[in-house]
């Protein structure tokens, strides 16, 4: 079975034993597949080619994963991700600050307490009015640090029809 991926122009990709490097015009992203035994992955005329002979079901599942991780590292350093979060509250008015790399939700549902949430390494937040914006190019680290900021205003004992205060994701793309 055999994948292939468009290097397009600008990008360039080294691999070394398992380890896939992409860079480009707004960075670097390194993987390591040393994990996907019996998986041949090469640069062929501006192709990435992922390839497993004699392919069982769990090998023909690890081609197409290593392709999608590959053209997202593609997408990422040349175009990048975004997610962009909505700042919601009816009872209580939310009042969100970034410091360092962490994110700070103050005043929820009344608490006197601040909740906070991580900020992976390489991603930018940015808070304007009631949304929250998060960039970067690593989607993995991009949609892990949504998440985390989404998780952190989780309610946990009272009635969700009726407690809706929170941040929620509302959007993912490609930064055009």
């Amino acid at each position: 079975m055999i994948k292939e991926v468009e290097i397009p122009n600008g990008v360039e990709i080294k691999i070394e034993d398992a380890k896939v490097t992409v860079k480009g015009p707004k960075g670097t992203l390194e993987r390591d597949f040393s994990h996907a035994k019996g998986i041949v992955m090469s640069v062929i005329n501006n192709k990435f080619v992922v390839e497993a002979y004699f392919a069982n079901t769990r090998k023909r599942a690890l081609v197409g994963t290593i392709a999608a991780h590959v053209r997202n590292m593609i997408l990422g350093v040349t175009r990048g991700f975004r997610y962009k979060l909505k700042i919601i509250y009816s009872h209580f008015p939310l009042s969100v600050s970034i410091k360092g790399n962490k994110v700070i939700v103050s005043n929820f549902l009344g608490e006197r307490s601040s909740r906070i949430a991580d900020i992976m390494p390489g991603v930018k937040v940015k808070v304007q009015g009631q949304d929250i914006f998060v960039e970067g190019i690593d989607i993995e680290k991009v949609a892990q640090t949504a998440a985390n900021i989404e998780r952190a205003t989780k309610i946990k004992d009272l009635d969700r029809r009726k407690f809706m205060d929170g941040i929620y994701i509302y959007a993912r793309e490609v930064i055009e």
